[in-house]
């Protein structure tokens, strides 16, 4: 009895001992910039599911939009020996410092959503991010066939705003892609009537961005509404409530994650629709791009996710999951 109860512990410890051994490849470290935000959660998740199915561990750190917890976070990477990092980083013009940093330390890393570039914009690593520019023009042309359906673009009480964030890479390419396929679409709405609000990517200062256009510009009375990202456009939405300008205004979203909460609310909402583009194709993506470096393969420099625009009738179907 006594040799086959030792049979068994040493059979469990062997198994035990493998069992370890297959899920230690290593440790992923993600550093995203904004990590409170629903965008960074939900692709946060996605990339640790993404690494566990690879066998490796993973490490979700929130830079709180601030250089110097980002480059704490980097330095701690290469201290806990990672063997690769996926990160969105704060401020591109850190971009050099951070990857000289991995390169040194011999870690790879791939950037998600904002490249990682030097100051001709050229790419420093591989970069997984949105097709911004198609995207853009999504929202340009659905806030276009709304404009013309409901015949505001000769109207002079009706106005476009596009808030932008004009110092982050990715976010530039979405609002040129709305500007100019709205204006293609819509050549007779007066250029005089669209304005940019530039905002850092956070609903606050989207809506004190937004609300100073609204203020300067007391004869508009009906909002067109679309900008670089999900928190800009539903901080525009909280600034055309406040100035009461709501119930005429159409608001276009750009992610979908946060409009998906405006339209389980009671009543009639400005926010029309959103660009839908998935957290969890960039999240799996960037951690898919990355094992493959560390497997020593080669990689595209660029990977693009497209995106469909939603609206509080078919956000549901489209979304799956991610509507909840």
């Amino acid at each position: 009895m006594k040799k086959v109860l030792a049979i068994v512990l040493a059979l469990a410890m062997v198994l035990s001992v493998t069992s370890v051994l297959a899920e230690s490849k290593g440790m992923i470290y993600g550093i995203y910039k904004a990590g409170d935000q629903t965008w960074f959660i939900d692709e946060g998740v996605a990339a640790e599911s993404a690494a566990k199915e690879a066998g490796y561990d993973f490490t979700f750190v929130d830079a709180k939009m601030s250089p110097e917890e980002y480059l704490k976070a980097i330095d701690n990477a290469i201290a806990n020996q990672a063997v690769g990092v996926v990160t969105c980083i704060p401020d591109q013009t850190m971009s050099q410092a951070a990857v000289d940093k991995l390169v040194e330390a011999g870690i790879p890393v791939v950037a998600a959503d904002d490249a990682l570039q030097d100051a001709e914009e050229n790419l420093l690593a591989p970069w997984v991010g949105i097709n911004a520019y198609v995207i853009g023009e999504a929202n340009g042309a659905w806030l276009a066939d709304y404009a013309t359906a409901n015949e505001l673009v000769a109207d002079a009480e009706c106005a476009l705003l596009i808030m932008t964030m004009d110092t982050v890479s990715s976010c530039v390419p979405r609002a040129e892609g709305e500007y100019d396929k709205f204006t293609e679409l819509c050549p007779d709405f007066d250029a005089a009537r669209i304005f940019k609000a530039d905002y850092d990517g956070t609903t606050d200062k989207g809506n004190t961005a937004a609300a100073a256009v609204l203020t300067a510009h007391p004869e508009i009375k009906k909002w067109l509404v679309t900008g670089a990202n999900e928190e800009g456009t539903v901080g525009a939405l909280r600034a055309l409530e406040s100035a009461g300008l709501d119930a005429d205004a159409c608001v276009v979203g750009l992610g979908a994650y946060m409009a998906k909460d405006e339209w389980k609310k009671e009543g009639p909402n400005a926010m029309k629709a959103s660009a839908y583009f998935s957290s969890d194709s960039v999240g799996r993506g960037s951690v898919d791009v990355l094992i493959k470096l560390i497997n020593g393969e080669e990689v595209e420099e660029r990977t693009a996710v497209d995106a469909i625009v939603v609206t509080p009738e078919t956000y549901v179907e489209v979304m799956g999951t991610y509507a909840e």
